[in-house]
Parts: C-alpha cells; sequence; structure tokens
C-alpha cells in the first residue's frame, strides 16, 4: 500500500528534476501539472496492474466456508478494502496534492527541509525517551541536507539510505529476534544476522550488475534456459506432493489443557481423590507455574460432562524471566556466575557455566527464584526458568503426559485451551481427531469403537497412548425394584414407599435459609450410617397404617446393574467417540487419510466388521 504512493512521487520528482523529461518535442517546457500527468501517466498502469494482482489473488479467499471462512473472510475483506483505497488515493489524490506542492522551486525545497527538520526533531525526542531509532531518522535527514545542498549526488544518497536501512534492520533483527536464542550474546546474534542480510544484498548487488549479461546469454540460449524453471517446477511439485497437509499450525497459547478420563465404575471420592493426585503430580513439575483442576460439570446444559472427565488447566512459565511488563529481563550476577538476590544469597542456575572450583557456603545458595528475588541489570544475563533438557514446550507435554500416567487414569491427546473451545464447538469431541460411531444402543457402539481403538493403535502417524475409545456402559446404578404384591400385602402405596426413599437418600428441602443475596435450601435426610450402603437401606422402616413398620428390604429390591455414564446422541442417533492424536512431525491431514485407509483396509478383507445399522466418520480440527 505504501509503495504505491513512493513509486508515483518518486517518478514525478524524477520528471520534475531531469531537464530532458521537462521539454516537450518542440523544445518548449512543460508545465507543472503537465509534468505530474506526465509522470502518473507513466507508472499508473504498472501500479493498477500490481495492485489488482493483490485484489485478485484474494478472491479465493471469499469462497472459504466454516472455521476457516470465519477466520480468514476478515482478513480478505480488510485487506482488499484497504489496497482499494490506496490505489484511489494514489491514482486521484497524490497527483494534485504533488502539483499543488511541486508548483514552485522554492515551495518544493521548504517542504523538503520542514519533513527533514521533523525528522531530525523526531529523532532528537526519540533519544531523549530511550529510543535509539532516533539515530536512524537524524542518519536519514543528514542525507536529505547533503544532497539538497549539493555535497550528495542522488545515487549516492541512495546508497547510503540503503547502508542505514541495512544496519537497523540488522541491529533490530539481532535485539528482537534472537535467531541464536536468548541465551546467546547480543555480539554472536548480531554476527548471525549481519551474515544472512548482507550476505542476500551481496547476491542480489552481483544479480543486480550482471543482470544485462545474464539476460542477454537467456535470450540467446532460450531452450537450455527453460531447463531452470522447468527444474524449479518440477521440484517444487515434488515438495509439494510429499509435505504434509494441516489445517492450521497450533498456536502456542501458554498453558495446556489436560483431559483425562477415569473408568466408568469410580465414584464421587474416588474421582475426587484421583483429580487431585493429577494435581499433584503435574505441580511436581519445576516448569509448571500453576494447574487447577475441574470434574464434572456446572448446572448447564451447554457442558455436558461426566463426574469421570477432568479438565486440568495448566499454565507453564515462559522460558525466560521476564519483568513486570511482561518482557524478558537480565538479572544481575556475579563474577562466578550466579544470579545475585536481592538478600546477599545466590541462585543456582542450571543453564548457566559455572566453574568446577567455585566454592560457596551451603547456607548462601538457593535452588530457585522468583522475579521478586532477583535484582534487575541490564548488564547482566537472563534468568532461564527451564531445565536444560527442557527446550521446548512439547517436551512440558512430555514430561505431563509422564507423571500423569496413573493406575485407573486414562491418556489424554494434546490440548490447549482456546484450541480446545474451538475444536469441541466444531465437532463436539475432546480431541483434535477423532471417529464419530452411530448406532442403533450403547452397548454395539462401545464394542465397535474398542474394536477401533485397537486397529487405530496401528496407523502410521497415531499417537498410540492417546488412543481412547468412550467407556459408555460400566456405570453402576443401584436399581431399587419395588414388589408391587408385598405392597398390597401391607396396605403400602407406591407413593409412601418413594417418599420414604427420597427423604432417607436424596433429602427433602423444608424450607430456605436467607443470608444476605444468599439462598440456601434446608434438606432433612437420614444420617450417613443409616444409608451407606444397600444393607443399610434395607433396614429402614416404612410406616403401615394399624400395624407395626415394615423393614424396607420386604418391600423392594435392591440391586446394583450397569448402565450409562452419559448418552450422547447426534441427528437422532445415539453416538460414541474414538479419540486420537497424531505424533510430533506428522501433518493432521496425514494422519486422518492414514486412519482411514487403515479401516478400511480392515473391512475389505474382513477383520473389521461394522455392525447392522452402525456407521462411523472421521472429525477433527482439519
Amino acid at each position: 500500500m505504501v509503495d504505491v504512493g513512493v513509486i508515483l512521487a518518486e517518478n514525478m520528482i524524477r520528471h520534475l528534476e531531469d531537464k530532458k523529461l521537462r521539454l516537450n518535442e518542440n523544445g518548449k517546457e512543460y508545465t507543472t501539472n503537465e509534468i505530474i500527468y506526465n509522470a502518473t501517466a507513466e507508472v499508473s498502469g504498472a501500479i493498477l496492474t500490481a495492485v489488482l494482482t493483490t485484489i485478485i489473488s484474494f478472491l479465493p479467499v471469499f469462497t472459504m466456508i466454516g472455521a476457516e471462512g470465519k477466520l480468514f473472510r476478515p482478513l480478505a475483506f480488510t485487506k482488499t478494502m484497504a489496497l482499494t483505497a490506496s490505489l484511489i488515493i494514489a491514482l486521484f489524490l497524490i497527483p494534485p496534492i504533488a502539483a499543488f506542492l511541486f508548483r514552485k522551486t522554492n515551495l518544493r525545497e521548504r517542504t523538503q527541509y520542514v519533513i527533514n527538520g521533523l525528522l531530525v526533531l523526531l529523532g532528537i525526542l526519540a533519544i531523549v525517551y530511550g529510543f535509539w531509532l532516533g539515530l536512524i531518522l537524524i542518519a536519514f535527514a543528514i542525507t536529505s541536507f547533503l544532497k539538497m545542498r549539493g555535497t550528495l549526488s542522488r545515487k549516492r544518497k541512495n546508497l547510503l539510505d540503503i547502508i542505514i536501512s541495512s544496519v537497523a534492520i540488522v541491529f533490530l533483527l539481532a535485539t528482537y529476534w534472537r535467531p541464536l536464542g536468548f541465551d546467546r550474546s547480543i555480539v554472536m546474534n548480531l554476527l548471525f544476522v549481519s551474515i544472512i542480510c548482507f550476505g542476500l544484498l551481496g547476491v542480489f548487488s552481483i544479480f543486480r550488475i550482471y543482470y544485462e549479461r545474464i539476460l542477454r546469454w537467456a535470450l540467446q540460449n532460450r531452450y537450455l534456459f527453460l531447463i531452470v524453471p522447468a527444474t524449479v517446477l518440477t521440484l517444487g511439485i515434488i515438495i509439494m506432493r510429499n509435505t504434509g497437509k494441516e489445517f492450521m499450525p497450533a498456536l502456542n497459547e501458554g498453558s495446556f489443557l489436560l483431559m483425562p478420563t477415569s473408568l466408568p465404575h469410580a465414584g464421587v471420592e474416588e474421582n475426587k481423590r484421583m483429580l487431585q493426585q493429577l494435581d499433584m503430580a503435574v505441580a511436581s513439575i519445576p516448569e509448571i507455574e500453576t494447574v487447577v483442576g475441574k470434574a464434572g460439570r456446572t448446572e448447564s446444559a451447554l457442558d455436558p460432562a461426566p463426574l469421570s472427565m477432568y479438565e486440568n488447566v495448566i499454565q507453564y512459565k515462559s522460558e525466560y524471566m521476564r519483568n513486570s511488563s511482561g518482557e524478558r529481563q537480565r538479572y544481575k550476577v556475579n563474577d562466578d556466575g550466579l544470579f545475585v538476590l536481592k538478600n546477599d544469597k545466590f541462585i543456582i542456575n542450571p543453564n548457566n557455566e559455572i566453574d568446577e572450583d567455585v566454592n560457596y557456603d551451603e547456607a548462601s545458595l538457593k535452588t530457585n527464584a522468583t522475579r521478586e528475588d532477583l535484582i534487575e541489570d541490564d548488564d547482566g544475563e537472563y534468568y532461564r526458568n527451564w531445565r536444560p533438557e527442557i527446550e521446548s514446550p512439547d517436551d512440558i507435554w512430555n514430561e505431563i503426559v509422564r507423571v500423569t500416567k496413573l493406575p485407573g487414569v486414562t491418556s489424554a491427546p494434546k490440548l490447549q485451551p482456546i484450541e480446545t473451545r474451538l475444536v469441541m464447538l466444531q465437532t463436539g469431541m475432546r480431541a483434535p481427531m477423532g471417529i464419530k460411531v452411530k448406532g442403533p444402543d450403547l452397548k454395539s457402539i462401545e464394542n465397535f469403537g474398542l474394536e477401533l481403538e485397537d486397529i487405530l493403535k496401528q496407523a502410521e502417524g497415531v499417537k498410540e497412548q492417546a488412543v481412547f475409545a468412550d467407556r459408555i456402559v460400566g456405570k453402576p446404578y443401584l436399581l431399587i425394584d419395588i414388589k408391587r404384591d408385598q405392597l398390597a400385602r401391607y396396605g403400602i402405596s407406591i407413593l409412601d414407599v418413594q417418599e420414604i426413599l427420597q427423604v432417607a437418600v436424596g433429602g427433602m428441602p423444608l424450607t430456605q435459609t436467607v443470608e444476605g443475596r444468599e439462598r440456601y435450601a434446608v434438606r432433612v435426610r437420614y444420617p450417613r450410617e443409616l444409608r451407606a450402603n444397600p444393607d443399610d437401606l434395607k433396614n429402614i422402616y416404612v410406616p403401615v397404617e394399624k400395624g407395626s413398620p415394615v423393614p424396607l428390604g420386604e418391600l423392594v429390591e435392591i440391586r446394583y446393574e450397569q448402565g450409562p455414564q452419559v448418552i450422547k446422541s447426534e441427528d437422532t442417533f445415539l453416538i460414541g467417540y474414538v479419540l486420537f492424536d497424531k505424533l510430533n512431525g506428522f501433518a493432521e491431514v496425514d494422519v486422518v487419510e492414514n486412519a482411514q485407509a487403515l479401516i478400511q483396509d480392515n473391512i475389505d478383507n474382513g477383520t473389521l466388521v461394522v455392525p447392522p445399522r452402525c456407521e462411523l466418520s472421521l472429525y477433527g480440527n482439519l
């Protein structure tokens, strides 16, 4: 967008300063309006073509639907409108404004002096506020002043501007990009960036110098030269066919969402204990900052999570210690490489190299520190929060998986909080990839899912420990079956027995307590020692009119039965999920295609038989 106006303005200045371009065929000098018109007409076609090419390249984005459409269509609209506006400004507003400003030479010179003066002023202000980029603005202004006074030619002035820009870019990349890492010195990063940037500039400069010779040779040897683009095109096709396909790489949210499940028969107390164990196991990892676990769901139909599904939100520390502004900060170290604390003690950081002959009193050393303990020092070193063997967030996740291998708890795919919400909204599953199995009853869905689980573990690119089929049936339910013949014998109604059970087991709300804006129900039920197990329930007495109370055991049959812990449905069909995840280094689309091909092969050779009225389909963040 900026280049459009820059190209047009530079061509206008070239026409105004070149004496040959200011004269017509009869040797008469053009007016300022005519010069501006000629300069605009000369490059307007190229500008229009370049902008329209960019706009047309974004047209396919407008056809996207679903998640990708919601994500990328606003970008296409914004860029299209911005490019259209820049084209209108360049072709219809810049020429008349330039004709007015450049009508008189002294006005044009004054404008240049004003602009360069503003650059100097902004540069000084930037230096005062601690931004060394102000030196770059002052340098640009100095080269412009020297050109206006005739000390520098236009060619040398452009060369100096390129050098100044290159040096500034190299310093910015070395300071903020740090390609070699923040554990390397700024000098090493500066040398690395300089080699890359100046090396590329050198290649472009050589190409520019010998461009005419290269072009002449290419025109004389057309068929031989066509081998080069043909080879590049062939290699590009080969690379494209062997490159994994993925909708969008996962972003780094700085946190993980661990979502394992327990087995269906686990009770409330067992799930509570397992959740606490997961939190403690994850918190024992040094790189973890906080971990909060949740089991079950709130009283909302929008979160149909059973009690056996855990959600542990894990926030890990940033690789390097940051200050209160959230930026990487250097901290004070002594001559031996130990970080100095505010209480005159020292911190041993395993990432620092310390001489073996260094000897300190053990009481003066600490093994961990927080931001408040360290002393900020711009000449110090960065404090790395991660251990040397932890090189990326993937290594932290592997540590989480290692410590959460507990009996009775299933594995979980690698997820992040925001990413998980998007995946669950799109597919209804709690994994990036999975299979939805629809069927006539829950038992057949579960059995078919278990068969798919065994097959998916053999697919290329699938993480074996992350494959898990829903255990749908297996939740123990306490069934109380009322014996109607016994009720008729004692003259007791079904409602009487149900009310007794309600008060004894669930409790009956009698009134409410009012505490400010809070309301709490007052429930009455039997003490726990009278309802702790089925045998205790059998000893509950039911009053009989004109007779002695009868034990509940004579009126009902109490037994355990297995049933579903949660019933899910889509499109009026019962449904179950088989979740899986991919290994590092594999693309999602490739993994799904491998899994689909393996399942189809097993169906074709008869190893896997799809039950009647059952169907499967693969879904995911694809």
